[in-house]
């Protein structure tokens, strides 16, 4: 995560959104609803927050048990949709790295007290538009704990 600086986060988040939209018109990508296509692959970003002071809430509270994720995890399985999954380190073992104009690299070992939430993992699915992303994103034990963050993969 980028989020420290030296405030210019919004600059570098504007040269992603830049950089993602020209990636799309390079590739021919315009629109991920499946113009033409059987199905699209969406990354599902299971995202979690953390607890403190000045942290937000999640919508539900308690924490989503391995029992919830493994069910979830066997109906993706069974449904045919599931590509891929991973379960995250704690982002306490995190480590960050940033380049300089100079070729250098910044190395930031976690945790990072700026980041308010943290990724915990993912799944990849194939499905035929958006909103079956969106609906198999609901069912993630992560989105009553957490939130999901759903974004189509680019095809290269």
């Amino acid at each position: 995560m980028l989020i420290t600086f030296n405030g210019g986060f919004p600059v570098i988040c504007s040269f992603l959104v830049s950089m993602a939209r020209f990636s799309n018109r390079l590739l021919g990508v315009s629109d991920h609803r499946t113009k033409g296509r059987a199905s699209v692959k969406y990354m599902l970003l299971i995202m979690g927050f953390r607890e403190g002071e000045g942290m937000p809430k999640p919508p539900s509270s308690g924490a989503p048990s391995a029992e919830e994720f493994m069910a979830y995890q066997q109906e993706l399985g069974q449904a045919g949709v599931l590509v891929d999954s991973g379960l995250l380190h704690s982002f306490e073992d995190a480590t960050q790295v940033q380049v300089n104009d100079a070729g250098e690299r910044l190395v930031t070992n976690g945790p990072f007290a700026e980041s308010r939430e943290y990724l915990g993992g993912y799944q990849i699915i194939d499905v035929p538009d958006l909103d079956a992303a969106l609906d198999w994103a609901a069912r993630c034990p992560g989105a009553k704990y957490g939130r999901v963050e759903v974004r189509p993969l680019a095809e290269f």
